[in-house]
């Protein structure tokens, strides 16, 4: 058969599972949903796309950021009773947590750096501490000369 023809439906449930969480790729492993290429070239068309696009992708943004404290308070299954019933530590659990803490916060901090981003600011300063000092050498002679070049001397 023919295969589906995708349009606006098929933009705005991209759009709408890109900004309660989902990632792309995840989204068009779905029944119905096109290839890859199908949605670069939506974008590349449709500019309005485009737009939702980028902006359901800084709200996901937001909400794995959201996430990172629950991930993070989130203890649950740090800990289980063995065959024993003896206490243990699941450090694969805890390992896996901290790896989607930190991949979160490394993707917001890449996407969104000006809220999630680290701030990177310098200072100048002059000798000794001090205000820098600014010193201009004007030499006369050369502008003088510079001038009447411009205004046709010699």
């Amino acid at each position: 058969g023919r295969p589906p023809v995708h349009g606006q439906a098929t933009k705005d449930k991209i759009c709408h599972e890109i900004a309660i969480g989902r990632t792309l790729p995840a989204i068009l492993r779905d029944a119905g949903m096109p290839d890859m290429s199908w949605v670069w070239r939506a974008m590349e068309a449709d500019p309005a796309f485009r737009t939702a696009y980028t902006h359901a992708r800084e709200t996901r943004t937001e909400i794995w950021a959201e996430d990172l404290v629950s991930i993070a308070d989130d203890g649950q299954n740090d800990s289980y009773i063995d065959e024993q019933g003896n206490p243990r530590t699941d450090h694969d659990h805890i390992a896996r947590s901290r790896l989607r803490v930190d991949t979160r916060k490394w993707l917001a901090s890449k996407l969104l750096p000006k809220t999630y981003g680290e701030k990177v600011t310098t200072e100048v300063t002059g000798a000794g501490g001090g205000p820098v000092q600014v010193a201009v050498a004007v030499e006369l002679p050369a502008i003088q000369k510079a001038l009447e070049r411009v205004r046709g001397g010699t």
